[in-house]
């Protein structure tokens, strides 16, 4: 949709020079055109313009049995082609309605091109055809532009609902007034020698034209509040307007006739626009935020009066300079900064302006965390170095320790908090996160036991302390069970680490067999104790000792295992230790770890 363009402010509010412009009838409507003032109020209707209809497209009845109450009517033609748009300005505690007739005969007025009879509980200052120049693009308030033909003629009926009567004001908008700027309108609807009023800003002028063929002669005259008095030495058929008052020409036409036009001047004051301080706001991840531009316009504004001058915000100068593409009020924008135009004008004449400032508006992002927030202080480690070890320069950390920095060394387990914030000029935006600090000991195995030694067996590794642990054995893949089956005796190698891999175990383990007591009372079975699977070890040496520590035995892989003696002797009822030793994969000689290294003499 194309950004508006005001072309008029037309109305003046009860106090003001101009005579009322007031027609409650659609057979004498107002003609429009140009800057044609046209003076604000309703009291009542005059006749029924529907003859007793019950609606009229979104018109309805109203309290007096007819479709107006309180109604002004005004026509217009189009002396171009285009995108044709209007805002009739009110008092936000007041209710009106429109309905626009694209005729130029009051008798057909047939069903209107567009309408809104919608009350005004959202108390909006303004209701019309293409888009509210504040830039609230959800009112209900607002009709569709409409595309018009040049020559086409239009009746507007203005009605007061509310029946409260501030006045109203009519400002034409749309691409039609950027493309023709002088013949959007018709003015020669307007039956006048001087045509129709003008507003003006202040400091401006305008020239008054009076040509008449056959003209005689002409005097100028000026009414500025104490009656019409000739303008000395204007004689000619043109005459600039400086100051605003009742402009009367008399024209001296042959026979000793005259022809009489007046037209009335006005000027507005041109409002300043003060500077605005850069704006940032927070845009958290995933949500939709919007910035309130409105919030802005008492800077903008300084002491002015938010009653005779509005604010609106601009994408560029240019735009701000036409008063096009005003932005939504509730404005949204991705993240990053744009610079938006400010433009101040009076709400009497949009022409009257300035859009000398503007000012950064950032939507900061919510600063980003690319740190892990569960750490470990592994083993015998003196600490660990938490938080952002890529900051960002525009961020500024903090703490919960009162550390300023993006990382910070901690050395005892616990939740440390940290909040980064992203800076932008009296804005921020701030994320806080708690990185929890644990320790993890060095996992010891207690044992790894071999059920029923065989050419494979299940082989479980018993820990010392509880934890969660992965395994792996020979290189295989990690598991989180502590088991494995299908193990071949001999020595193999274990893998172990804690679930935040900042510890690992890495060992040579044996799988044999023994059996845990044996019994030589002469009886041929269990008569000696042996280890299966000695074979699979590379020069084994089995030593057994008694509870004292006293060597009693020397067992090797091809020894028939021990009888229970010590020097030719029968040992008693005891239980016995063993300690086995073989060559490992570097050749060294190597202690079996692990095992349950102690078996029962039975007699």
């Amino acid at each position: 949709m194309k950004g508006q363009f005001f072309f008029v402010v037309v109305l003046f509010f009860s106090g003001h020079i101009l005579q009322a412009q007031i027609s409650a009838d659609c057979s004498t409507a107002i003609p429009i055109c140009s800057n044609t003032p046209i003076n604000s109020g309703t009291d009542g209707y005059a006749s029924d313009d529907f003859n007793g209809a019950a609606s009229s497209g979104c018109l309805e009845q109203t309290t007096t049995g007819a479709i107006e109450s309180n109604s002004a009517w005004y026509r217009f033609r189009v002396g171009a082609s285009g995108q044709l748009g209007f805002n009739i300005m009110h008092d936000p505690s007041e209710d009106w309605d429109f309905a626009l007739y694209q005729t130029n005969d009051c008798t057909q007025l047939g069903e209107p091109v567009r309408c809104n009879f919608f009350d005004n509980r959202d108390q909006n200052s303004y209701i019309g055809v293409g888009e509210d120049p504040t830039g609230d693009n959800l009112t209900v308030q607002y009709e569709d532009w409409i595309q018009v033909e040049a020559g086409q003629e239009y009746y507007l009926l203005i009605n007061n609902f509310s029946k409260l009567n501030s006045g109203f004001s009519i400002q034409f908008s749309g691409q039609i007034f950027l493309d023709f700027p002088d013949t959007a309108l018709d003015c020669s609807i307007v039956d006048n020698l001087l045509g129709p009023g003008q507003i003006l800003c202040e400091n401006g002028t305008t020239e008054l034209n009076a040509s008449t063929m056959g003209a005689l002669g002409y005097q100028w005259y000026a009414d500025f509040g104490t009656g019409f008095e000739l303008l000395h030495g204007e004689d000619k058929p043109r005459y600039t307007v400086l100051q605003a008052g009742l402009y009367r020409v008399v024209v001296d036409l042959p026979e000793n006739t005259n022809r009489v036009s007046d037209v009335q001047i006005e000027y507005t004051e041109i409002p300043n626009s003060f500077p605005i301080e850069d704006q940032g706001y927070c845009l958290p991840l995933g949500e939709e935020v919007f910035f309130d531009l409105s919030a802005l316009d008492s800077q903008a504004l300084g002491s002015q009066d938010p009653s005779q001058f509005r604010v609106s915000y601009h994408h560029s100068q240019q735009d701000a300079d036409l008063g096009v593409g005003a932005l939504p009020l509730q404005y949204q924008t991705p993240p990053g900064t744009e610079v938006v135009y400010a433009r101040v004008s009076s709400r009497l004449n949009p022409d009257c302006y300035d859009a000398s400032h503007h000012f950064q508006l950032s939507a900061l992002s919510e600063p980003l965390f690319d740190f892990p927030l569960e750490v470990s202080i592994c083993g015998n480690d003196p600490g660990v170095l938490i938080g952002e070890d890529n900051p960002n320069p525009a961020y500024s950390y903090e703490w919960s320790t009162g550390d300023r920095g993006p990382e910070l060394w901690v050395e005892n387990p616990g939740d440390y908090e940290l909040t980064i914030t992203n800076n932008f000029g009296s804005s921020s935006c701030s994320s806080t996160r708690i990185v929890r600090v644990q320790a993890v000991q060095v996992p010891v195995i207690k044992e790894i036991q071999i059920d029923d030694l065989q050419a494979l067996s299940t082989v479980t590794v018993v820990m010392d302390q509880p934890g969660n642990f992965r395994y792996q054995l020979d290189g295989g893949p990690f598991q989180p069970g502590f088991r494995f089956t299908g193990v071949r005796p001999g020595v193999h190698r274990l893998v172990i680490q804690d679930e935040q891999g900042c510890i690992s175990i890495d060992e040579e383990i044996v799988v044999i067999g023994f059996p845990a007591l044996f019994t030589p009372n002469g009886d041929i079975q269990n008569e000696t104790w042996h280890i299966v699977g000695l074979d699979y070890l590379e020069d084994p040496i089995v030593s057994i000792f008694d509870r004292n520590g006293r060597l009693l035995q020397t067992v090797t892989a091809n020894s028939g295992g021990w009888d229970g003696t010590y020097q030719g002797q029968p040992l008693p009822r005891d239980d016995y230790w063993f300690r086995l030793t073989y060559r490992d994969t570097r050749g060294n000689r190597s202690e079996a770890k692990y095992l349950r290294t102690h078996f029962a003499l039975v007699r």
